[in-house]
C-alpha cells in the first residue's frame, strides 16, 4: 500500500476514483475484439467454479448409492459423470486464468497506448510552448507520463480490472442462487449482503487510505529526494569525500519513518478495524447459515452445495488484486491528462485573421522591428517586457545583452512565435508576424537554443533535423558534412567509430559521447543545415556558453556572416563587440542601443559591463588600459 500514490504525491479525489462509467468509457480504445474476448473469458471463470461446486456435490451425494450398487451400475456411472464435469470444471479454470491475464494485459496496452497518443497529441498541440512552461499544467501532464509509463494503476488496467470484476460477480451470483435454489433464497440473500457489505468496508477503506496521503505529501517528496541522492552515481563522489553516507542513511530513515508511522495508523483506522467488524459479521451469517442448513434434514448433496456455496461466496468478500487499486487509481492519469488538454485548450494562442497568409514569408530585406511590444508569462503579475521598441536589420548581426532575467531569450520566443504578445506587434519589413501562421515563419529561422536539443541518433540525423524534410534528400549528406565543416565539428564526427552514422548517445549500441563543445557546434552545424534550405534568420542564443576561450574569439568570424540576418545573444563581450548593433535590454525596455564603439563612448550600463567583463580576462592590466576604455 506505500507505492500507490499518484505520480505527483497526491491522492485523487473521490470522484476521480469512483467514475466506473468513465472506466467502460475507455474500453472502445481497446478495440472489440480484446473487450469482447475478455467478458467471455470472465463470465467463463465466474461460471464455472459455480459449475465445479453443484458437479463435485452431486458427486459427494451420489457416493453412498453407487458404493451400494456396485462399479457397473448406472449410479456408478453418474458419479463418474459429475466427476467428469467437475474435472473438466476445474481443469478450464487453470487453463482460462492465464488467458484471463494476459486478455487483461491486452486491453490495459491498447487503452494506454491510445492515452499516450494523447498524451503526444496534447504537448505537441498549438504552435506555442506556452502550456509546457506552465508549472500548473506541467504537473499535470508528468503525472499522466508516470502513471501511464509505470503501468501499475494505468487507465488501462483500470479498464481490464472493470472486465475481471464480471468473473467475481458472476460467481457470487451464482453461489447465490445454489444456496437460494437447494436450501433457502432467505440464507442466499444473507450471503450476499454479507460480501457486499465486506466489499463495502474494504474499498471504503481504500479510498480512505489513498486519500490520508495528501497530508504527507512533504515528508514523501523528502523521502524520495533523500533516497534518489543516495542512489544517483553523479552524488556518490561528495557523499564519499564530504563523509556523508552515514548522515544520510540516518537522514532517510528518519523521514521515512516520519510519514510512515502516521500512515501505518491510518491504515489500521480505516482498513483493519473496520474490515475485522465485517469479517466477523460474514462469519456470523456464515455459520448460521450452515447450522441451519445441518439442521434442516437436507441431503448430502445438500449438505454439501450449501456449504461449499457459502465457503466460496463469503471468500468474494475480500480484496480483489486484478481489480480494485486498479480501479480505484486507474484514473488517476486519465484525469491528470484531461486536465493537461483543457489547460492547453484555454492557454492562450495567436489566431489566424483574415489577412492571415499560406505562403511562406520572404526572408526579411529591410528590418525586424519589435512596435510596443508588452509580455508577460501567464500566471506571473510582472510582465518582462513594456513598450519595448527596436529593430534588428536584415543582413546584418544585432546583438542582445542584459543582465540575468532582462527577457534576453523571451525576446528570441516571441521573435520565433513561441509565445505571442500581449500588446503591440513584431514587424517584417512592416507585415506584422500574425498575418503568417506561426509554422512558415519558422521556416524562415535557423536557431540555437542555449539549451539546444542533444538527440538520441546518428549524427547525420542531428545535423539534418535542422531541415527535416530535407534529411533523406539526394545529396544530402553530402550538405550535412559541409554544414559540420563549416561548424567546425566534421573531423570529430569522421573520427568516430562509425563516422556520421555514430548514435551520440554512450548508452546506445555502438554509440559515444561528445563533450559540451563539440555537441555545441553540432547545434550549430543543424542550425546552417536549415540556413542552406530556406532559412534567412539565424538566432544564436548564448552560443559560446560550451566554448573555449580561442573557439570564441574564432566564432564570430566563422558564424556571423555579411548577408545573413543575425540576432546574437551572449554574455560575451568578446563576441558581442563585432556586432553591428548592440541593444541593452533593462527593465522590460531597450535602455540602450548602438555599435560597440558608440556604446563604449556613452560610457553607459554596456561600457560598464564591458570593461568589468574584460579586466576578468586581461593578464594584470587595469580597466583603464583595456581597449574601448576611456
Amino acid at each position: 500500500m506505500g507505492q500507490r500514490l499518484t505520480g505527483s504525491g497526491r491522492a485523487a479525489s473521490p470522484a476521480q476514483r469512483t467514475g466506473l462509467w468513465q472506466i467502460a468509457g475507455l474500453l472502445p480504445a481497446a478495440g472489440r475484439g480484446p473487450v469482447a474476448s475478455t467478458i467471455a473469458c470472465d463470465v467463463l471463470l465466474g461460471v464455472l467454479p459455480v459449475v465445479f461446486v453443484v458437479s463435485s456435490s452431486v458427486m459427494v451425494g451420489r457416493v453412498p448409492g453407487a458404493l451400494a450398487a456396485g462399479t457397473g451400475s448406472a449410479r456408478w456411472s453418474g458419479v463418474l459423470t459429475a466427476f467428469a464435469v467437475a474435472s473438466a470444471a476445474f481443469t478450464a479454470q487453470q487453463v482460462l486464468a492465464p488467458w484471463q491475464g494476459a486478455l487483461g494485459e491486452l486491453v490495459a496496452r491498447r487503452v494506454d497506448g491510445a492515452l499516450f497518443d494523447r498524451v503526444i497529441a496534447a504537448s505537441l498541440r498549438g504552435p506555442g510552448i506556452g502550456p509546457l512552461e506552465d508549472p500548473r499544467l506541467l504537473e499535470r501532464l508528468s503525472e499522466a507520463r508516470r502513471e501511464l509509463e509505470t503501468g501499475a494503476d494505468s487507465p488501462g488496467k483500470a479498464c481490464a480490472g472493470l472486465l475481471h470484476l464480471l468473473a467475481r460477480w458472476v460467481q457470487l451470483a451464482g453461489c447465490v442462487g445454489v444456496i437460494g435454489f437447494c436450501f433457502s433464497w432467505l440464507a442466499g440473500l444473507a450471503v450476499c449482503v454479507a460480501v457486499l457489505a465486506m466489499r463495502r468496508s474494504l474499498r471504503r477503506g481504500l479510498r480512505g487510505h489513498m486519500a490520508s496521503w495528501s497530508s504527507l505529501v512533504g515528508r514523501r517528496r523528502e523521502e524520495r529526494y533523500l533516497r534518489d541522492l543516495a542512489t544517483r552515481a553523479a552524488a556518490g563522489k561528495e557523499i564519499r569525500i564530504f563523509g556523508l553516507a552515514g548522515w544520510l542513511r540516518d537522514r532517510h530513515r528518519a523521514v521515512a519513518l516520519e510519514w510512515m508511522a502516521p500512515a501505518w495508523a491510518e491504515r489500521r483506522r480505516l482498513l483493519l478495524w473496520p474490515h475485522l467488524r465485517y469479517t466477523v459479521l460474514g462469519l456470523v451469517i456464515t455459520a448460521a447459515v450452515l447450522a441451519a442448513a445441518g439442521a434442516g434434514g437436507a441431503t448430502l448433496t445438500g449438505l454439501a452445495l450449501a456449504a461449499q456455496a457459502v465457503l466460496i461466496g463469503v471468500r468474494l468478500g475480500e480484496f480483489y488484486p486484478e481489480s480494485d487499486m486498479q480501479t480505484i487509481l486507474g484514473m488517476n492519469a486519465h484525469d491528470a491528462l484531461t486536465a493537461f488538454e483543457e489547460g492547453v485548450a484555454r492557454h492562450p494562442a495567436q489566431p489566424d485573421t483574415p489577412e492571415t497568409s499560406r505562403t511562406p514569408p520572404p526572408a526579411p530585406r529591410r528590418e525586424i522591428a519589435f512596435s510596443k511590444v508588452s509580455f508577460g508569462y501567464p500566471g506571473r503579475e510582472r510582465r518582462v517586457f513594456e513598450g519595448l521598441d527596436f529593430r534588428i536589420e536584415a543582413g546584418k548581426c544585432t546583438a542582445i545583452v542584459g543582465a540575468n532575467g532582462a527577457g534576453k531569450t523571451t525576446l528570441i520566443k516571441l521573435l520565433t512565435r513561441l509565445y505571442e504578445p500581449d500588446e503591440g506587434r513584431i514587424t517584417v519589413d512592416g507585415t506584422p508576424l500574425g498575418h503568417c501562421p506561426a509554422e512558415l515563419w519558422r521556416s524562415r529561422i535557423a536557431v540555437v537554443f542555449q539549451d539546444f536539443n542533444r538527440y538520441e541518433a546518428d549524427a547525420f540525423d542531428n545535423v539534418g533535423y535542422g531541415a527535416v524534410h530535407r534529411k533523406d534528400a539526394a545529396g544530402a549528406r553530402g550538405e550535412i558534412r559541409t554544414a559540420a565543416a563549416e561548424a567546425g565539428v566534421a573531423d570529430v564526427l569522421e573520427a568516430l567509430p562509425a563516422g556520421f552514422g555514430t548514435p551520440l548517445a554512450g548508452h546506445l549500441t555502438g554509440g559515444t559521447e561528445l563533450s559540451g563543445g563539440q555537441w555545441q557546434r553540432v547545434a550549430l552545424a543543424r542550425a546552417l543545415f536549415r540556413l542552406r534550405h530556406g532559412a534567412g534568420v539565424l538566432v544564436l542564443d548564448e552560443p559560446t556558453a560550451s566554448l573555449d576561450v580561442r573557439a570564441e574569439a574564432r566564432f564570430y568570424q566563422e558564424f556571423v556572416r555579411p548577408g545573413v540576418t543575425t540576432v546574437l545573444i551572449s554574455h560575451r563581450f568578446a563576441t558581442v563587440r563585432h556586432a553591428d548593433h548592440i541593444v541593452v535590454l533593462s527593465g522590460g525596455r531597450v535602455s540602450e542601443q548602438g555599435s560597440h564603439g558608440e556604446l563604449m563612448r556613452a560610457d553607459g550600463e554596456y561600457a560598464r559591463l564591458f570593461r568589468l567583463q574584460a579586466y576578468r580576462f586581461a593578464e594584470e592590466r587595469p580597466p583603464s588600459a583595456l581597449p574601448g576604455a576611456r
